[in-house]
């Protein structure tokens, strides 16, 4: 245990091992994560009243963003059903960074949390053992239980299959084939219980719908792969990792299919409200067309739609999703358009109008703004970090001996990718 410690560590190290670029961005993240905890300062001492939340509308940016990256983590299964379930090589060969994505995402939702709660020295109360849960009968249990013990599964993986390369040997399958078999119906979990907070609810109309957990998975599986496949090419081209391109056509087609389904309960949905009328059509007609006279979202909403559009018919067709600079374009465009669908177009609709009929158009504050950046650029350095920390032992770069010996082997510990 004091070698495999000591090992760790000299892994480690290599975190602060980079050229003149790496510190350079790691700079850049970190002056916007200072901004982001000096915003959220303020937010603990003044409170809430530092956002635009209110009684009308009591969830907001840091609700959008928990519920947009519940589906970025969610959607590393799709790398591990063709790793490792279907051994396809090339995905195989990339899926730990999926799951260190992963990783990233899930520890960014629980700081989204934390910033959303009012008294967030009172988060003890939902942690097991300690607090009181109200397990099973809460949803938040649910979720706190889905979210860590997810967080829990693609660490344990990740990390073994790290120490495995770090002796020079293969993982074995015989470890951790039951949690990869586990992670799959866990990751359409995460999602799903995210989905039943929301529909669980029957005084929102619009979130009311049994079609919400469904339209959240086939969302996450267009924008969390889209992630991934900007980040593949950045790690391919900053590193020496050899990441083969039917890996990212093949996670391009699985988007294509996705985008289809989104769409298509994107439009079963929309004709549903529309076509029943009455009252509780009234949160997606003032999303899509305004009401009153109160249309802060529509151009967002109608943007967001022919963004996704876009990006269906980009995936679509081999032609451009064999193209970098269209399918990267693609990629773009799935991002933004899901982010604002299933954010601010997902959120806030469900509150308006509220129980009193009061239309509220709830617009960030520049407080909201900063800390969410915070948060985005944490988890972008922990990525970064993680990356750091992989690519060394992933590469063959680092490699220690399985013997208690004090010796190990590092051969161009110093690069700087």
């Amino acid at each position: 245990m004091g070698t495999l410690i000591k090992n760790f560590f000299i892994a480690f190290r290599q975190i602060f091992i980079g050229n003149r670029a790496y510190y350079l961005w790691v700079a850049f993240l970190s002056f916007f994560i200072l901004l982001g905890l000096s915003a959220y300062t303020d937010q603990f001492n003044r409170g809430l009243i530092t956002t635009a939340m209110r009684d009308q509308v009591s969830w907001g940016l840091f609700i959008s963003n928990f519920t947009f990256l519940v589906g970025v983590a969610a959607a590393a299964v799709l790398l591990v059903v063709p790793a490792y379930l279907y051994n396809f090589k090339p995905i195989k060969e990339i899926v730990l960074f999926g799951e260190l994505l992963a990783v990233t995402a899930i520890t960014m939702c629980i700081l989204f949390i934390l910033v959303d709660m009012g008294q967030p020295m009172r988060v003890w109360h939902i942690l097991p053992f300690i607090g009181a849960m109200h397990f099973p009968a809460s949803l938040l249990a649910w979720d706190v239980v889905v979210l860590n013990g997810y967080l829990a599964i693609n660490g344990i993986i990740a990390f073994y299959v790290l120490y495995r390369l770090s002796i020079g040997k293969e993982y074995s399958m015989s470890v951790i084939g039951p949690l990869i078999i586990l992670s799959i119906p866990w990751a359409v979990s995460i999602h799903t219980v995210t989905a039943f907070l929301y529909n669980g609810l029957s005084a929102r109309p619009f979130w009311n719908a049994s079609i919400l957990a469904p339209r959240f998975l086939a969302s996450a599986f267009c924008s969390g792969p889209a992630i991934m496949l900007i980040l593949f090419q950045i790690i391919r081209k900053r590193s020496e990792v050899d990441i083969d391109n039917r890996a990212i056509f093949k996670i391009a087609e699985l988007i294509a299919y996705a985008m289809a389904i989104n769409l298509f309960l994107l439009g079963a949905e929309a004709f549903k409200e529309f076509y029943s009328g009455g009252v509780d059509s009234y949160s997606i007609r003032y999303l899509y067309f305004g009401l009153h006279g109160k249309t802060s979202l529509v151009p967002w909403m109608w943007a967001a739609t022919l963004m996704n559009i876009t990006a269906f018919f980009l995936f679509l067709f081999p032609k451009t999703r064999e193209n970098f600079t269209t399918l990267n374009i693609g990629c773009v465009l799935v991002i933004m358009g899901v982010y604002i669908e299933k954010g601010m177009g997902l959120v806030v609709p469900g509150f308006v109008p509220d129980a009193l009929g009061e239309i509220y158009e709830y617009s960030p504050t520049r407080s909201e703004i900063l800390v969410t950046m915070g948060i985005w650029a944490c988890g972008a350095l922990l990525y970064t970090l993680l990356l750091k920390f992989a690519v060394p032992i992933y590469t063959g770069k680092l490699r220690f001996e399985t013997k208690d010996k004090e010796r190990y082997r590092t051969a161009g510990s110093h690069a700087g990718h």
